[in-house]
């Protein structure tokens, strides 16, 4: 799919979220809120990435490794899910440094765990692009 700005696809994760959450309510393990939302964005034909493995480069450009996020959306949206009973500070540090290291403009961290769905966008603007 394409999508005229990213705040198109962050609606369309939001709101299929929100879904799966009033389906399944909270109270189950990470994984499975994954794999629901992976199947669900891609029933509607988005580009789901399972755990992505974005490159790591060093300030100067050198490819240090790999780490892996979680799903990875159209090749510019990573979500960090949680079944945590609220999100903390360590998630959304979590995200931040996917999105840095990943050199990812926008990331959302989403957490089922807890009764009332929470899902919130990132920015990651770098001001030095290779």
């Amino acid at each position: 799919m394409k999508f005229d700005h990213i705040n198109q696809l962050c609606d369309i994760v939001r709101e299929t979220s929100f879904a799966l959450h009033w389906y399944h309510r909270n109270g189950h393990m990470e994984k499975v809120y994954e794999n629901g939302l992976r199947h669900r964005l891609r029933k509607i034909g988005l580009d789901v990435s399972r755990q992505h493995p974005p490159q790591v480069y060093d300030e100067d450009g050198t490819l240090i490794g790999e780490f892996f996020a979680d799903p990875y959306f159209e090749n510019q949206l990573i979500v960090e899910l949680k079944a945590a009973r609220a999100v903390v500070h360590e998630h959304i540090a979590q995200l931040l440094g996917y999105l840095k290291l990943g050199r990812v403009e926008t990331g959302m961290l989403i957490n089922f765990g807890s009764p009332i769905l929470h899902a919130k966008k990132y920015f990651m603007t770098d001001p030095n692009p290779v």
